[in-house]
């Protein structure tokens, strides 16, 4: 089972390059897209899920052509977009229902059992009677995984899941997510670098619609490693380090500011080498590839 994109583009009417030459091969499995906002993420997660049309390239998955067989990708499809909206005063047992129905699951005990599995899933059970639209963001999020698990998906899209949810049911959305990606192709969209750490066995770094980085979590790390620097100095002094020097973070410590600078050596007395992360792996890409 693959998904293969091959030299994707897409500018918009406003002259907007949100995709440059998008060219990817993906197999069963968790895989990140990491990106700041504006870098394209969105833009192709649309286009993969057949809601628009690249300017150029091609996009199949296990055969069929996703930009001219909509309707096929269609079937074989979970989507879960960064916002969705819900009809008021309908509960999620009869969404779920209706759902599965578009979805050409026809035959109402087979229905039954699909959606009570998906909720029984997605810890929604005890909740299927209850409106979607008075759900806490976190039961949004997970009645919205179990309407992408219908009918079987052999691709399923999450763009930016865990924005806003409180630490327990990211852990919990987390814990689904690892789970759906051991049987089929899950792309997860975001810009929180935890969520990749956690879950994703490979990933892409992506800005001003481009590729800039592409490996697994510990590769990425290890190409780095011993060249990220850290000392905490006067906010005051920031400036110039930052005119000086790779400064690909900084925060703020006991009234100091902690930067990390990648370097080859130290980059001057007091830095002291520190222990590389993903998270220094996508600010040093970033800041690398800035304009």
């Amino acid at each position: 089972m693959f998904l293969e994109i091959k030299n994707l583009s897409k500018v918009y009417p406003n002259g907007v390059k949100a995709l440059n030459d998008i060219t990817l091969t993906l197999g069963k499995g968790m895989f990140g897209l990491l990106g700041p906002n504006g870098a394209g993420k969105s833009t192709l997660m649309r286009t993969i899920a057949t809601l628009q049309d690249p300017d150029s390239g091609s996009i199949h998955l296990d055969g069929i052509d996703v930009v001219h067989e909509k309707n096929e990708v269609r079937k074989v499809l979970g989507y879960l977009p960064q916002d969705f909206g819900f009809y008021p005063k309908v509960s999620a047992l009869d969404l779920l229902n209706h759902f599965a129905i578009l979805k050409g699951i026809s035959d109402k005990r087979q229905r039954k059992e699909i959606i009570d599995a998906l909720l029984q899933q997605t810890n929604l059970y005890e909740e299927r009677k209850r409106s979607v639209s008075e759900y806490s963001g976190g039961m949004r999020q997970r009645f919205g995984i179990a309407q992408a698990l219908l009918g079987n998906p052999k691709l399923i899209i999450v763009d930016e899941p865990t924005a806003g949810l409180d630490p327990m049911e990211r852990n919990r959305f987390h814990n689904i997510l690892s789970e759906i990606g051991e049987q089929v192709i899950v792309i997860l969209s975001t810009h929180i670098v935890d969520d990749v750490r956690s879950l994703c066995n490979r990933l892409v770094v992506m800005n001003n619609g481009s590729i800039l980085l592409e490996g697994t979590p510990a590769s990425t790390v290890e190409a780095i490693q011993g060249k990220i620097w850290s000392m905490a100095v006067e906010k005051t002094d920031f400036t110039h380090y930052r005119q000086t020097m790779r400064v690909i973070s900084h925060h703020v410590s006991e009234g100091k500011m902690v930067v990390h600078v990648y370097a080859d050596e130290r980059p001057e007395e007091g830095f002291e080498q520190a222990a590389a992360s993903l998270e220094d792996v996508y600010f040093s890409t970033i800041t690398e590839n800035r304009g």
